[in-house]
């Protein structure tokens, strides 16, 4: 009902296409979600900003992947090869304000490093840790991504 709703007020679709969308039940209603998250950001930014930000989601969401435009951080090699606690990985990557912040969000089972939950604040993230793309996808909860990257 609510989709329905806010299709109406931040989009400028036919309302034939928004009552379609309207109908759609259960896990289907994440569809009229995406039409809406991709036509407000169409209309606040742009077209092209929109469809980066739709493949950038469905990259992290459904196909588990990184995503070109998240926001990424530089770590010196020779630090990820001393090893860093995680807990300092999640402040630099911006993820966490501060260091108990960062502490509280592994604590809590909402951290992740490459899709694997971060078991203990001081676990060590070094160079064994990084991809096969080169890189470090640190998510704090389901909606905040950083990619890490030895420099």
């Amino acid at each position: 009902a609510d989709v329905g709703r806010f299709l109406r007020f931040f989009t400028e679709l036919p309302l034939d296409e928004i009552a379609k969308l309207e109908k759609l039940r259960d896990a289907e209603i994440n569809e009229a979600k995406k039409v809406l998250a991709t036509e407000a950001t169409a209309l606040c930014h742009s077209r092209e900003a929109a469809e980066a930000a739709a493949e950038t989601a469905r990259e992290v969401f459904e196909a588990g992947g990184a995503g070109a435009a998240l926001p990424e951080v530089a770590l010196p090699r020779d630090a990820l090869q001393r090893g860093v606690p995680a807990f300092e990985l999640f402040v630099r990557a911006g993820l966490a304000s501060s260091n108990g912040e960062a502490r509280r969000l592994i604590k809590g089972g909402g951290a992740r490093i490459n899709d694997i939950v971060v078991k203990t604040e001081t676990q060590p993230i070094s160079m064994a840790d990084v991809d096969g793309q080169g890189q470090l996808k640190l998510s704090a909860g389901r909606k905040r991504h950083a990619l890490v990257r030895p420099s």
